[in-house]
């Protein structure tokens, strides 16, 4: 499988993904059999509904703030910090302020 992403070469996650107005953008950085890794931008106020995914996914916070749920549990994350939310498990996800993400999923066999 295709990464958007080329390899053996150092980025700044900040610069590698603009805001858009009123829309959440994602990069795809790795995609393989395994799981993948990618970028978003959230504007402000916009987010991800609850849903299910059926493997771990962490979210790393690169810029701003947001509000996840798991499991109808609320959580505040910000730049720095990171959460992990477990598979099979309700989520939802929403940018209290700008924000930005790197979410690693990683499937089980």
């Amino acid at each position: 499988m295709k990464t958007e992403f080329e390899t053996s070469r150092k980025a700044d996650l900040d610069a590698l993904i603009d805001y858009s107005g009123e829309a959440v953008v994602s990069k795809t950085l790795i995609k393989k059999d395994t799981g993948t890794v990618t970028l978003f931008s959230f504007d402000q106020g916009q987010g991800l509904s609850e849903h299910t995914a059926p493997y771990d996914a962490m979210v790393q916070v690169v810029d701003g703030k947001a509000l996840i749920k798991i499991d109808k549990e609320a959580y505040e994350v910000a730049a720095g910090e990171f959460i992990i939310m477990p598979a099979n498990v309700p989520h939802a996800l929403e940018a209290k302020e700008k924000f930005k993400m790197l979410l690693t999923m990683i499937k089980s066999k």
